[in-house]
């Protein structure tokens, strides 16, 4: 991100706050939440919208509507997924479910609400949808088996770069075929490789992660059965790249997204574990970022 201020990096903090805290104690917060009497379970994500708050004020772009919007959105997901987990306790996946899910969706994929920051901070955007997303399906709706958890294990590690060995050969070919890659020589210092990793891993890997694994996927499998809900959540993993890095449908991307997922969804549902599948994600990301 540029324009880091500090009240910008202060807004930062406050948004991967919530993300790292459900990544180690997201059942603890579960049960904490259901405590609470159900009218404070609703408002209390409006919180949410304290980092917009603090960006647009310190930068002088400050906005009722954006604000109002910031503040309502996940308090009106908290009060639909209240209604869905008292209507599905079965977990199949609720209208509601889906609706909050395309809504997440568009709103990213279409960049709705980017305006709303300054140049150069628009991941904020995205970093309230994760935490309005994680309280709404974690601690509202306690939704089983999404696998966000990143106390990261060795299996992780494994079925992850499992299927990035099974899938950087089918891609490279691929992308060399269809002129979507194109190879070039880069060799940065290890520590900057490295850091480079490590924020693809979070701030671009992990978020898709948990929308199309922890979250499509995961409820695709109830309806559909595994393998399935394992080509369904890839092509819409694949759609939801029409429009990157093209003005035009970019048909070339959307192909190798769909088949990235097939991969990235395998890693995920071997042990039902996001940090796998980001670990796939992330390492392709990374490699495309340096050779491609």
């Amino acid at each position: 991100m540029q324009n880091l201020t500090p009240a910008a990096m202060v807004a930062f903090g406050l948004e991967l706050g919530p993300a790292i805290w459900f990544g180690f104690a997201a059942e603890r917060i579960g049960r904490a939440v259901q405590r609470w009497p159900a009218a404070l379970r609703i408002v209390v994500p409006a919180v949410l919208a304290a980092p917009y708050l603090l960006v647009s004020i310190s930068q002088h772009i400050f906005h009722w509507q954006w604000f109002a919007l910031y503040s309502l959105l996940p308090v009106a997901m908290a009060w639909l997924l209240t209604h869905s987990a008292a209507a599905d306790r079965e977990q199949g996946g609720d209208w509601r479910d889906w609706f909050i899910l395309l809504l997440l969706g568009l709103a990213v994929d279409l960049r709705w609400f980017e305006s709303a920051w300054p140049a150069g901070l628009r991941a904020l955007n995205e970093l309230f949808l994760v935490d309005a997303g994680l309280y709404g399906f974690l601690a509202i709706r306690q939704l089983s088996g999404t696998g966000y958890n990143f106390c990261l294990r060795w299996s992780d590690w494994r079925s992850g770069l499992r299927e990035l060995v099974f899938f950087t050969p089918v891609v490279i070919a691929l992308g060399l075929a269809v002129g979507f890659i194109h190879p070039h020589r880069n060799l940065p210092g290890m520590g900057s490789a490295l850091l480079r990793w490590v924020l693809i891993f979070f701030l671009t890997a992990v978020p898709e992660e948990l929308y199309f694994r922890a979250w499509v996927q995961n409820l695709l499998e109830r309806r559909v059965g595994r393998r399935a809900a394992l080509v369904g959540a890839s092509i819409l993993f694949g759609l939801s790249h029409f429009n990157k890095r093209a003005v035009h449908f970019n048909w070339r991307y959307v192909l190798l997204a769909t088949i990235a997922g097939l991969f990235y969804g395998r890693a995920w549902r071997e042990n039902r574990r996001v940090p796998a599948s980001t670990i796939t994600h992330a390492s392709v990301d990374w490699l495309w970022s340096l050779w491609f």
